[in-house]
C-alpha cells in the first residue's frame, strides 16, 4: 500500500514509513494512493463474520503482501479481545457501543491496533520510537493503555489543563513506566500544534525517531473503519439503508467511516455531529472552511476548532464540496440541547449516554426530521458515561455505577509536568527528558 502527502502528491511512503513517521516532511497528511474494495462475496456474507474476522479481512485487503495474512491475524488478535455491540434505542435507531475496551472509549480500537502494528515493524527493524500525542480527552487514556510497556516505544501525552474529566486525566497520568504526561496551559488546539511543530523540528528529528498516535497518523483511521463494517454486519438482516451519525471533533472517526465507504461498505449517509466547534458543519452548509479558536463545552473531547482530518474528509470526495454534501450532512449543538437529549433518551429507554454520544444522537434526529425515507439510524457512543460521571449524574439526577477499571483510578495520584503552550519550552522538555 502506497501513501501520498495531501500537500505534495509526489511525496510517497510505504505503509511502514507512513505509520512510523506519522507525517510527511511537508506537514501534510498521508492518504492511500488507491483504496481497494473488499470482495462482493465478503460483503454478501459479512453477517457471519466475527469482529476480528472482519478486521483481518480489511487489513489484509489494504496491506496486500506487505504483511502476511498470518501476521495480520496475530496483530488483530493481539489488539482486540473486546467487541463493538449494537443496541436498539427506539423503533428506528441503534447505538454502536465503542467503549468496551480497556480505557472504555472508542480510541482503544485505534490505539491497540497501532501498538500492535508498530511493535511488529519495530521488532523487524530493531528500532525504537518516541510517540507524541495530543489529547482532548479519550485519546490519551487509550494510547497510555495501548502502548503501556510495549518494548521499543516511549509515549509523551499532552493534554489541556482543566479541560479533561477527572477520570480521563487519571487514565493518562497514573501509569508511568514508558508513559509521560504533560499538562499544557491552553487548549487541545495548542497541544496539537505543539506536536505538529515537533515533527517539523530538525533538531528533535535528528535525536529521536518521532511518531504520533493521534488521528493524523493513518494507522488510527484504518482500525476505526472496522466497527463501521461490524455495525453493518449486525444490522444487515433488517434490510434497510443505514445512516451513521458520528460525534466529531478532530474528524478522524468520520474519516474512518468514509474509508469504510470507499472500501465498499453500503452506507446511505453520514451525519457529522459537533458541539459549538462547528467549522466542518458550516463548511458543509456553505462550502467555506473557517476554523476558529476552540470553544469549551461539556463534550470536551470534541472541542477542536481546526480539525486536522478536515483535509482527509475533503480528499475522500476529490476536494469537491458538492460531492461531500451528497454523502455527509453536518449539525451542531449547544450544551443545553445536549443535556436535554441525555435526559430524553434516559427517560424513554433507560439508556445512559455520555455528552459526546448525545451530540451524535441529536445529529441523527435532526437528519431524520429532514429526510422522510425509511432507514436504520446508528449513532456512535464513543465513551462510557462514567468517564463524565459528575455531568451525567447532575444531568440525569441519578447515580450511575462506575466500572471497577475506572473506579480504581480515583485513589491514585496523578503525575504530570505542567507547562505553558510554548514550543521552545516543549522542545527543551523533550530534549531533557526523552533519552
Amino acid at each position: 500500500m502506497i501513501f501520498y502527502s495531501t500537500k505534495t502528491a509526489s511525496i510517497k511512503a510505504s505503509a511502514e514509513e507512513a505509520i512510523l513517521n506519522s507525517l510527511p516532511a511537508d506537514n501534510g497528511l498521508y492518504m492511500p494512493e488507491t483504496i481497494p474494495a473488499l470482495s462482493p462475496d465478503f460483503i454478501a456474507n459479512i453477517e457471519n463474520k466475527t469482529f476480528n474476522e472482519i478486521a483481518i479481512e480489511i487489513t489484509h485487503t489494504l496491506f496486500g503482501n506487505e504483511i502476511t495474512r498470518s501476521e495480520i491475524e496475530n496483530i488483530i488478535n493481539n489488539a482486540y479481545d473486546f467487541d463493538a455491540p449494537v443496541r436498539q434505542i427506539n423503533k428506528h435507531d441503534y447505538v454502536l457501543e465503542l467503549f468496551h475496551g480497556p480505557s472504555m472509549a472508542f480510541k482503544d480500537f485505534g490505539a491497540r491496533f497501532m501498538a500492535a502494528i508498530m511493535s511488529y515493524y519495530l521488532l523487524r527493524s530493531k528500532k525504537e520510537i518516541k510517540i507524541l500525542v495530543a489529547t482532548s480527552g479519550d485519546t490519551g487514556g487509550a494510547v497510555a493503555q495501548g502502548f503501556y510497556k510495549i518494548p521499543g516505544i516511549s509515549v509523551t501525552i499532552l493534554y489541556p489543563s482543566g479541560k479533561v474529566s477527572d477520570i480521563q486525566e487519571k487514565q493518562l497520568t497514573t501509569l508511568g513506566h514508558n508513559v509521560t504526561a504533560i499538562e499544557v496551559e491552553g487548549t487541545f488546539d495548542d497541544c496539537q500544534k505543539l506536536v505538529k511543530e515537533a515533527f517539523l523540528d530538525p533538531e528533535l528529528n535528528a535525536k529521536f525517531n518521532l511518531a504520533s498516535a493521534n488521528s493524523i497518523n493513518i494507522a488510527r483511521l484504518i482500525p476505526q473503519s472496522f466497527y463501521y463494517f461490524s455495525a453493518y454486519a449486525q444490522l444487515k438482516a433488517l434490510g434497510k439503508p443505514i445512516v451513521f451519525a458520528v460525534p466529531s471533533g478532530n474528524f478522524g472517526n468520520l474519516s474512518a467511516g468514509l474509508l469504510a465507504y470507499r472500501m465498499g461498505l453500503p452506507v446511505e449517509h453520514f451525519v457529522a455531529a459537533t458541539n459549538l466547534n462547528n467549522a466542518v458543519p458550516r463548511y458543509l452548509e456553505n462550502g467555506t472552511y473557517e476554523p476558529l479558536p476552540s470553544i469549551e463545552t461539556i463534550s470536551n473531547a470534541m472541542d477542536v476548532g481546526n480539525p486536522s482530518n478536515f483535509v482527509r474528509l475533503k480528499r475522500f470526495f476529490g476536494d469537491d464540496w458538492k460531492s461531500a454534501t451528497e454523502k455527509v450532512s453536518g449539525f451542531y449543538f449547544d450544551d443545553e440541547p445536549t443535556k436535554n437529549a441525555m435526559r430524553e433518551v434516559f427517560q424513554n429507554s433507560g439508556y445512559v449516554m455520555c455528552p459526546h454520544t448525545a451530540v451524535a444522537y441529536q445529529g441523527l434526529e435532526e437528519y431524520r426530521k429532514k429526510n422522510t425515507s425509511d432507514f436504520t439510524g446508528v449513532f456512535l457512543s464513543t465513551a462510557h458515561p462514567a468517564k463524565f460521571i459528575e455531568l451525567v449524574e447532575e444531568t440525569l439526577e441519578k447515580q450511575i455505577e462506575i466500572p471497577e477499571r475506572l473506579r480504581s483510578l480515583l485513589s491514585i495520584e496523578k503525575v504530570a509536568t505542567k507547562m505553558d503552550a510554548s514550543f521552545l519550552e516543549f522542545k527543551k522538555l523533550l530534549m531533557n527528558t526523552l533519552n
